[in-house]
């Protein structure tokens, strides 16, 4: 069962938020030290108007969304937009934080196989263009 709906502003601890990853009910963290630490939205209602399409942000539901808000680049407005959606602060500890913040490693080598596969790609193209010359 998921927890009860409480007053905007109120901290919410890290597992309460995690437990909001469906589609059906999307919360999600964004922000930082530089722009007021780390805070709960739910953007549930939000997710069929989205421009990007519903899927990319239910990929972070449940979780720490603020690299990707920022590395897209989202407008003034958008960032006005997102305060319609605030729950309340994130309630976590400085590891909490810490752990949100790295990068997630799967340890199946696809970043190697990327490499890889790229690398190749290269010396496959420079000979041809070696030997055509």
């Amino acid at each position: 069962m998921k927890p009860h709906r409480i007053r905007a502003g109120t901290p919410r601890p890290l597992p309460q938020v995690a437990a909001h990853d469906q589609e059906e009910d999307c919360y999600i963290i964004i922000g930082n030290k530089g722009n007021g630490g780390p805070k709960v939205y739910d953007v549930t209602k939000y997710l069929e108007d989205h421009p990007g399409g519903s899927e990319v942000i239910c990929e972070l539901a449940g979780k720490y969304a603020d690299d990707m808000f920022e590395d897209i680049g989202h407008s003034n407005e958008a960032r006005k937009q997102l305060k319609e959606f605030l729950v309340g602060t994130l309630d976590a500890t400085e590891e909490e934080l810490a752990a949100l913040r790295a990068p997630a490693h799967t340890g199946n080598g696809d970043s190697f196989l990327l490499v890889a596969v790229a690398g190749a790609l290269l010396a496959a193209v420079g000979g041809y263009f070696v030997f055509m010359a």
